[in-house]
């Protein structure tokens, strides 16, 4: 079924007609106003894909808001071996399918198409760059939504890569890191799977060289969490402008990195279990798995991960709380501390 239905967008010399879908049932007719476009035959490749890796915060500090309440943060994030999937067909319109276990919830926005950052990252990058192509997107949506490990942002800065390839643009880590910056403040972190630190509102990032590997349990318990939501039960903190990088933390084993994980924390975790009760709970029943050497709470939730030093221990949990928790998503993977 064609989402939203027979959605016309305003007349403009600029754009091109966009559409988004949810696989099966069949779809209708495409629907908008058509603009001449290059010619596929100028992409690159008639075919790309690309992943976008889940964000973890290992840890989350607030300290601060601008004038433009734009919050200042300090996080140290990670990408483990989970994610959504993008593929890319050259095409003269911009359109995008969703499919996988999420696709339907992604779909569910109130403004529809417009609150989908794939479209508007295909949108704001082909504007930028001078390009008149369009492209086919299929995202298969395998993070849960609004749930604290920047699925959104990821399925940005994966757009952004996939459609730089797929148009032949030419452009500039700095470019483009400018442009994902306007999609949101954590999008331009996700343009690259490392390690890193970042401060700011998000768009401040230290790449790490690299963190001991580990493995990681995902858990959500169904529930979404909005960011907004999240942020406005928190207390106002200190404000600070934060203009200095962070201290650049170097860690020769994974208990070096614990201890240090040990002496942050999550500021949004206290807010998010006042909104959901549940994040309490996953947090207790991570934390009493063994070989869990941390528990904690993702972004602003309502995902939460532990943290495990090898596979075996993580995987084991995951099949614990899977038996005691059938509604929950879990998800082990690596973290690789090279990215």
């Amino acid at each position: 079924m064609r989402w939203p239905p027979n959605r016309k967008k305003s007349a403009s010399p600029s754009s091109a007609k966009n559409s988004i879908s949810v696989s099966k049932p069949p779809r209708n007719p495409k629907v908008g106003r058509r603009r001449p476009a290059r010619p596929v035959r100028d992409a690159v490749a008639a075919i790309v894909t690309q992943d976008a890796r889940a964000k973890v915060n290992l840890t989350l500090r607030v300290l601060g808001r601008r004038a433009d309440d734009y919050h200042l943060l300090q996080s140290l994030v990670v990408f483990p071996a989970l994610a959504d999937r993008l593929v890319a067909r050259a095409a003269d319109d911009l359109t995008l399918d969703l499919a996988g276990p999420f696709a339907a919830a992604l779909a569910g926005g109130p403004n529809g198409e417009d609150d989908n950052l794939v479209l508007r990252a295909a949108r704001v990058l082909r504007r930028e760059a001078g390009v008149v192509a369009g492209a086919h997107l299929t995202l298969e949506k395998n993070l849960p939504v609004a749930s604290g490990i920047g699925g959104g942002s990821a399925d940005a800065a994966a757009t952004l890569r996939i459609l730089s390839r797929l148009w032949n643009v030419t452009m500039d880590e700095a470019a483009l890191a400018e442009i994902a910056t306007t999609l949101g403040a954590d999008v331009a972190v996700c343009l690259s799977p490392r390690p890193a630190l970042m401060w700011g509102i998000g768009e401040r990032i230290a790449r790490l060289d690299a963190l001991p590997p580990f493995w990681l349990l995902l858990a959500n318990p169904g529930i979404a969490l909005a960011t907004k939501a999240v942020f406005r039960e928190l207390a106002a903190p200190r404000f600070s402008a934060m203009q200095k990088a962070p201290p650049h933390p170097a860690f020769a084993s994974l208990d070096a990195l614990l201890a240090w994980l040990a002496r942050e924390g999550n500021d949004l975790e206290r807010p998010a279990k006042a909104l959901a009760p549940e994040v309490g709970q996953v947090l207790a029943a991570l934390g009493a798995t063994q070989g869990c050497r941390l528990a904690r709470m993702s972004g602003s939730g309502a995902t939460c991960f532990g943290l495990y030093a090898d596979e075996r221990a993580a995987r084991e949990a995951a099949r614990v709380l899977g038996a005691a928790h059938a509604g929950w998503w879990l998800e082990a993977a690596p973290v690789n501390g090279s990215g």
